[in-house]
């Protein structure tokens, strides 16, 4: 619900943004084309070197001239190279507002021109747009879930491409990050001694993220949740798989001792 909401707001901003940059560009746009020589104008590849000169020294007038080349060219080739490097220009200025108007950008290059071997580069950042607004764990994880969602976009729709193998190393990282969050979050209700949140939690990081860096901890948090409430039964395993599979972790001696603990509860039980 938090991401739709989140979604939603972004699209929002976007909208408001766009609305006034179109109202604003439209008039500039028409009095720097009425500017320019007519050959100029009259040319797609003249139009888009000058755009692309402009980005340097004076983005916004860049930005007119492409948008130029877009409109009077939709169909040629440099039209595609002109939304790319919009959408580019903005990503690049890296700021939340930016990172929006280049995900729309990049989202309406798909849309228009579907079958461009640069698709996939799109999609990944359309990903990335979101990867680079992640926080830590411990703090909203939701922009890490977008980014997780639309880098498997990638990998799902474009296995071949040269973007998949990167987007599944960046699908590796949002999985790690939401785990490490899991699992703070995991600790912090087994340190109250809300024992059943915390295996709730916990055990969610073995269903989705298998592949967590930090298993031993999630193990030893499982096993001694089971431990304070007595079920010593669901703890062994717990405790056993982190011996076994993680005999270098520093958690080893204290699962050897609670294995200890309930063999002398289960002899003195007989």
């Amino acid at each position: 619900m938090n991401t739709i909401r989140k979604s939603v707001t972004d699209l929002m901003i976007f909208m408001m943004i766009l609305i006034m940059l179109l109202s604003v560009s439209c008039h500039k746009s028409k009095n720097l084309i009425e500017t320019l020589p007519a050959e100029t104008a009259a040319s797609d590849e003249n139009l888009f070197n000058l755009g692309q000169q402009y980005l340097k020294k004076d983005t916004e007038k860049g930005i007119l001239f492409l948008r130029q080349v877009i409109d009077s060219f939709p169909r040629s080739f440099y039209a595609q190279r002109a939304k790319l490097l919009i959408a580019d220009t903005y990503f690049n200025k890296g700021d939340e507002t930016n990172l929006i108007l280049a995900a729309a950008e990049y989202r309406e290059f798909m849309t228009l021109y579907p079958t461009s071997p640069s698709v996939p580069y799109c999609q990944y950042q359309i990903a990335m747009t979101h990867y680079k607004k992640v926080m830590k764990p411990g703090r909203d994880q939701t922009k890490t879930l977008q980014a997780l969602q639309e880098f498997r976009k990638v990998t799902a729709n474009y296995p071949n491409s040269e973007y998949a193998k990167q987007a599944e190393e960046k699908i590796k990282d949002c999985e790690q990050r939401l785990a490490a969050h899991e699992f703070l979050i995991g600790e912090f209700y087994y340190k109250t001694k809300a024992y059943r949140a915390a295996l709730s939690r916990l055990s969610e990081i073995i269903t989705k993220y298998p592949e967590y860096k930090g298993m031993d901890g999630v193990y030893f948090y499982l096993a001694d949740c089971y431990f304070q409430v007595k079920n010593y039964e669901q703890a062994l395993p717990y405790f056993t798989k982190l011996i076994t599979d993680y005999p270098n972790s520093k958690l080893v001696k204290k699962a050897q001792n609670k294995l200890k603990i309930i063999d002398q509860i289960k002899k003195t039980a007989k």
